[in-house]
């Protein structure tokens, strides 16, 4: 009697366990549904540092003769070149852009009527009058400069959130190891070893994605830049340096590169589009062609079709932010998946 009602204790506390178990992971998941921003900040930021970490020892062990200058201050380093490169660009590359703008004010009802003249050429622009034309332009900057203003909130709480990314990044570079080893403790030490190895050669592949991503960027840099000088586009060396940045946002970064080219190169001539669109059309097959799957699949180890797979799922789920960290994820996911999924067969 007494081992029934025994067994019926121990029934009614394991029932109550699980209540109060699927309660709270219920709750973790509302939890981390409303903070989910901030989850994929920690995610994205955790991930960068994973990313960085070979260009950070790499830096620490530079040499001159025998001392090690850089050790214990590659960090420091790396920020202060950031710092000094992006003051640079926009010392070097801003001045003009507002020089030629305030300019074009200037020159703008004289320079209608020639505006005007070349979009005679267009199908159906040479119903457009100088008037109606000049009003259209009005509104627009009038417009735009609304648009500016209602969106100032939303820029700043975008910049604010692309400051607390680059923090946390840096804490994680920083203080990386500590955090490692506090989420390996949760697990068995059975277990502990194996987690270690899976997560550390996905963390050797995330360098090389870096290594790889960073050629491209250097590839298509180099070679749109050489491209605008030949065009005689303005602002060349400046839209080069930033056609190549923006590559590391995958298919996003190159849309918006190829837009800003094909503004500044309808200032002066449409021969110049024309040249400024051939060049990325024969870019983009070289590169998706050749460049991807002997740089990105060589490095990641990833075949094309995944790529793209993670690229649109990433873009999907959280934006442009996804999309810069989906390769990487996928990186991760393939090793974690080969390690505990798959089954291998005996050697």
């Amino acid at each position: 009697m007494s081992g029934g009602m025994h067994e019926e204790q121990t029934g009614s506390r394991d029932f109550r366990k699980e209540i109060v178990f699927s309660l709270a992971l219920l709750l973790a998941c509302y939890v981390a549904w409303l903070a989910r921003e901030v989850l994929v900040l920690l995610y994205v930021s955790g991930l960068l540092a994973v990313a960085l970490c070979p260009l950070v020892r790499w830096v620490s062990t530079l040499r001159v003769g025998r001392w090690q200058p850089f050790k214990g201050y590659a960090i420091l380093i790396l920020l202060v070149l950031l710092a000094g490169a992006v003051t640079a660009f926009g010392f070097l590359s801003i001045p003009p852009v507002i020089q030629d703008l305030q300019e074009f004010g200037r020159e703008m009802p004289t320079r209608l009527p020639e505006i005007l003249a070349k979009l005679q050429h267009i199908p159906f622009a040479d119903r457009l009058q100088a008037g109606e034309l000049s009003a259209k332009l009005q509104g627009f900057a009038s417009e735009a400069a609304g648009y500016m203003l209602v969106s100032i909130r939303s820029w700043a709480g975008k910049l604010v959130t692309f400051i607390a990314g680059f923090v946390l990044t840096i804490y994680f570079l920083v203080e990386g190891d500590q955090a490692y080893h506090w989420f390996l403790s949760f697990f068995k030490p059975e277990s502990r070893a194996r987690l270690d190895a899976t997560l550390q050669r996905a963390k050797t592949q995330m360098g090389k994605w870096l290594l790889g991503q960073g050629s491209l960027m250097l590839i298509l840099g180099v070679s749109s830049t050489i491209a605008y000088v030949l065009l005689g586009v303005r602002y060349a060396y400046a839209l080069g340096v930033l056609t190549g940045i923006l590559n590391i946002i995958p298919v996003v970064g190159a849309a918006v590169s190829l837009v800003l080219a094909l503004l500044v190169a309808a200032i002066d001539s449409w021969g110049r589009v024309v040249g400024v669109a051939a060049f990325f059309l024969v870019y983009l097959q070289v590169e998706n062609s050749f460049l991807v799957p002997h740089i990105m699949r060589n490095r990641v180890g990833l075949p094309g079709l995944g790529i793209l797979a993670a690229l649109l799922l990433g873009s999907s789920l959280a934006g442009v932010m996804g999309a810069l960290v989906s390769v990487p994820t996928a990186v991760l996911v393939s090793v974690l998946v080969d390690e505990y999924l798959v089954q291998k067969e005996a050697a």
